[in-house]
């Protein structure tokens, strides 16, 4: 079976040096050429230390905090197009740092939460596709071995050369998405970090 050739991924987000490691090229579950990185920190994309309890009992915040996070946290919604809210909710609270922070802080569990669950969801979609390579190479391996006998089994041979026709068909079809799946963390990546550079041009620190 072909392993899946993983490069040394040079981190084009903006995270510090220190924070890139060497990638794992041991690891079956991560078919990605990015390097795999598990879990992102708050601190290497938001600035300042952030206090959860700081406005705590203050519901019209609270609750303009969660609007604006989670409309943020919507990827299908176009960044551009939410200056225009971020501003006037800067406006409203005087561009402080500390009610930004909040609505990053909130932006960044949800989005992590959801990065975190598609890097499962690549891990098993590898080892499915490297059960499948294997069940494969074993129906080959038998077809090869009942051919080298002296009264081979035709039926048998015809079934298996139909199975493996099919999953070698399934197991292309799904190679194809891989790239697709494996872009979909670094999406998640770029739209934080743009996030944080929105709410941070409208702070007022």
């Amino acid at each position: 079976m072909s392993k899946w050739k993983k490069l040394a991924f040079a981190c084009v987000l903006g995270l510090p040096a220190e924070a890139v490691q060497a990638a794992d090229f041991s690891d079956p579950t991560w078919p990605c050429i990015q390097r795999k990185v598990e879990t992102l920190s708050l601190g290497l994309v938001w600035p300042t230390a952030i206090d959860s309890t700081a406005f705590e009992g203050q519901v019209r915040l609270q609750a303009d905090v969660i609007e604006l996070a989670d409309t943020l946290a919507l990827r299908r919604v176009d960044l551009n197009d939410l200056r225009a809210p971020v501003e006037a909710f800067a406006a409203k609270y005087e561009g402080d740092s500390a009610v930004l922070g909040l609505v990053f802080e909130r932006v960044f569990n949800g989005l992590s939460k959801r990065r975190t669950r598609i890097i499962g969801g690549i891990g098993d979609f590898s080892l499915s596709q490297i059960a499948l390579a294997e069940q494969i190479d074993a129906k080959r391996l038998e077809m090869s071995e009942l051919l080298d006998k002296s009264d081979p089994d035709y039926d048998r041979i015809d079934l298996l050369e139909e199975q493996i026709d099919w999953d070698q068909v399934i197991h292309s079809d799904r190679q194809r998405s891989i790239q697709y799946l494996c872009e979909t963390p670094q999406l998640i990546e770029k739209r934080l970090f743009a996030i944080a550079q929105l709410l941070q041009q409208v702070s007022n620190d």
